[in-house]
């Protein structure tokens, strides 16, 4: 609204500005023709001869009702330009001697009266009632001059009239025509006095005027002021509310992500939120469970206490009887030591009949070799006891035989002793192993006793530690179990049972509820943040509904203003024809616009089908119509007209004087037609290379000189 107010402003001071401008030129033009008629006429050279040329003619100092000053004109004729003199006589100086020096043309002087009189009543309207004069002594002169000259409103009222008028008396129309009782005198302006009165009375009318259109324009231009402080300070408020809006969509975008992000963490949250009220209810059930089987548990572990008690009891019999096995082992080890010991004896004893056989083995391997020995000599004794005598050979072969039979008596003794060593040998080898085999059940039952003392002892150890770490009652358990009468032996199995079914379970997320409190509060958080955002993003969207309404209301008033310019400037600069813009999208703010311009005597469909010069008239048309939309002081031109032919350039030439009534132009150009219609030339030459000069021709100058030449 403050741009249309502005715009109306504005297009009110062009308005008046050229109303004034025309007011001005024309108040302007008639003082110069008025001046010129003063001084380009045949009297001014006289006038100056005699020294009249400072005096005002009687038509200055007169005025006479709007629409007669033909009339009086007429009546008046060449007094119309008389001069007043203080006396008459004088005017005889003005010829000279013998009237040598007479006006070259007619001229009229006048003398006014000291008293006025008044003016005969008539029986017409007389011309004299329509004077304005305020000098009674001018008007004096005046009534004689213009005695027995009426006024009729029309010609043929005049003409009715004519019977009645007496010698003398003539009946003057507006026109100027003048009717008396025997004829008619059409008036028409044949001498350079003619239309005097009537500029100068529009001269005065056109001063008032232009002091009133000066007064209504600098009004215009204070309202126009205002108005244009008012749309520049509603322009950078607009500016303002646009920066906003674009911060605010840049804003509405980082919210439009941030919430895009925080509706994700929301999901997240929400999810995680699911997710962790499903590890409750699941922890809840398991918790249930555990608390079920804690009872569960509990009793089962009251009978593993019981258990436990019988387990002890056990232990402690199991105890006695390691006790016992440690006395037999005991026992075992000084046996086996005591074997240890026989079988080191029998070792070393067989060691010792290893030796002696060895020794009895060399000795029966010397016997041997001794009796072979004596063998040979048994029978070299035979050979020679054949030689010798029977005598003599039988005391040496009976010496010979009892020797022999005492070694064989040796040998014999020591086969005897041989044998009894190996036999006692063989004795102690066997009762070495018979206590080797003894001793290895004694090893493997000392063994197991070690094991299952470690093992009580391991599992003494471990109940102790569970039982200390559930803070239990040592002489508490002992008697529940001594009067509950639990069964020991399937203790260990349930506790490996519930150790199993515990393992099972994973491990317990201690933090998950607080991880609930604050995924609930981040949850809180993010909705009232959801919220605002929802909230600001309503408000913004509102806001650029707002502007994207006042901007196409905008647009589209200010297209359709475009579009009736370019519609009535097309047919101004070709002669005719016709043209628009047309939106071709359904959205004023995204659609494209289509200029459909069809010369005369064309039905294109496309400006791409016209001509260099009528493409370049249609810009011109277009460029116009936008410029008269807000219409600026100034306007620059260059080369516009360069493709137009010499017709185009003329209605261009007379679009553009058109405008420069209320904007001044100033365009570049080449071509005749088109300087033709500047008030002002301007000419750049470069007769020296390098050196630009400029020449300027005022043309209203230029056409004064030519008209006196």
């Amino acid at each position: 609204q403050l741009d249309e107010d502005r715009r109306t402003r504005q297009q009110a001071v062009n308005a008046e500005n050229s109303r004034h401008a025309d007011l001005s030129a024309r108040l302007e033009a008639l003082k110069a023709l008025q001046e010129k008629v003063k001084t380009d006429g045949k009297l001014q050279p006289w006038l100056a001869k005699h020294g009249l040329d400072g005096l005002q003619g009687l038509w200055s100092r007169i005025a006479i009702e709007s629409g007669w000053e033909s009339a009086l004109e007429a009546a008046l004729r060449e007094r119309l330009g008389a001069l007043e003199v203080g006396r008459l006589d004088m005017v005889r100086g003005f010829l000279g001697s013998g009237g040598q020096d007479a006006p070259p043309a007619r001229l009229a002087f006048f003398s006014p009266p000291q008293a006025a009189g008044a003016a005969p009543a008539g029986r017409f309207a007389s011309l004299s009632e329509l004077l304005k004069v305020s000098d009674a002594g001018l008007r004096a002169v005046l009534v004689d001059w213009l005695a027995g000259c009426y006024t009729a409103p029309t010609l043929d009222e005049a003409l009715a009239k004519r019977a009645e008028l007496r010698a003398g008396e003539t009946i003057y129309v507006p026109t100027g025509h003048a009717v008396t009782a025997h004829g008619v005198t059409f008036y028409a302006q044949d001498s350079e006095q003619s239309g005097l009165l009537a500029r100068a009375q529009e001269i005065e009318h056109l001063e008032k005027e232009v002091r009133a259109q000066a007064l209504i324009a600098e009004e215009s231009r204070s309202a126009l002021v205002r108005a244009e402080s008012a749309y520049a300070d509603a322009s950078q408020r607009l500016v303002a509310a646009r920066r906003e809006a674009t911060e605010s969509q840049g804003r509405a975008h980082e919210l439009q992500v941030e919430t895009l992000r925080l509706s994700q963490l929301a999901e997240q949250a929400r999810a995680r939120n699911a997710q962790i009220s499903a590890d409750l209810s699941e922890v809840e059930a398991q918790l249930s469970d555990i608390e079920e089987r804690k009872v569960a548990a509990e009793a089962r572990f009251e009978e593993l206490d019981m258990q436990l008690a019988d387990s002890q009891e056990r232990h402690a019999q199991l105890g006695d009887r390691v006790l016992e096995a440690e006395r037999r082992l005991n026992e075992s080890r000084e046996q086996l030591r005591s074997l240890e010991r026989q079988a080191q004896e029998a070792t070393f004893s067989q060691r010792s009949l290893h030796a002696r056989r060895a020794e009895l083995s060399r000795t029966i391997e010397t016997a041997s070799q001794q009796a072979k020995s004596l063998a040979e000599e048994q029978q070299r004794a035979q050979d020679e006891l054949a030689r010798l005598s029977d005598a003599a050979a039988q005391g040496g072969l009976q010496d010979a035989l009892d020797l022999k039979m005492q070694r064989e008596k040796d040998v014999a003794e020591r086969r005897s002793e041989y044998d009894d060593l190996t036999n006692k040998l063989r004795a102690s080898d066997e009762r070495r192993q018979s206590l080797e085999k003894a001793l290895d059940p004694l090893r493997q039952r000392i063994t197991e006793f070690q094991l299952k003392e470690q093992a009580a002892r391991l599992g003494l150890e471990q109940y102790s530690n569970l039982l200390s770490e559930a803070n239990a009652d040592l002489a508490a358990v002992a008697q529940s179990i001594a009067e509950g009468n639990v069964r020991m032996h399937g203790l260990q199995g349930e506790i490996d049972r519930l150790h199993r079914e515990i393992q099972a379970l994973g491990a317990v997320n201690l933090a998950a509820l607080d991880e609930l409190t604050l995924a609930r509060e981040r949850k809180t958080f993010l909705d009232a943040q959801m919220d605002d955002l929802t909230k600001a993003m309503n408000t913004l969207e509102e806001a650029i509904r707002k502007i994207d309404a006042e901007t196409r209301e905008l647009l589209s008033g200010t297209f359709d203003i475009v579009n009736r310019h370019f519609g009535r400037m097309f047919p101004e600069l070709f002669g005719g024809g016709q043209a628009k813009l047309v939106i071709t999208g359904d959205e004023i703010l995204d659609a494209g616009v289509q200029v459909i311009a069809q010369p005369p005597g064309k039905k294109n469909q496309t400006i791409h089908l016209l001509s260099g010069g009528e493409k370049a008239l249609t810009a011109i048309a277009l460029v116009f119509a936008i410029f008269q939309l807000n219409p600026a002081p100034f306007c620059l031109l260059d080369e516009v007209d360069a493709p137009l032919d010499d017709a185009n350039t003329e209605r261009y030439a007379k679009l553009v004087y058109s405008m420069s009534k209320g904007t001044q132009f100033l365009f570049i150009s080449h071509n005749k037609i088109a300087m033709e219609m500047a008030e002002q030339l301007i000419g750049v030459t470069m007769q020296e290379q390098g050196v630009s000069r400029i020449v300027a021709v005022d043309m209203e100058s230029a056409l004064s000189m030519a008209e006196l030449s």
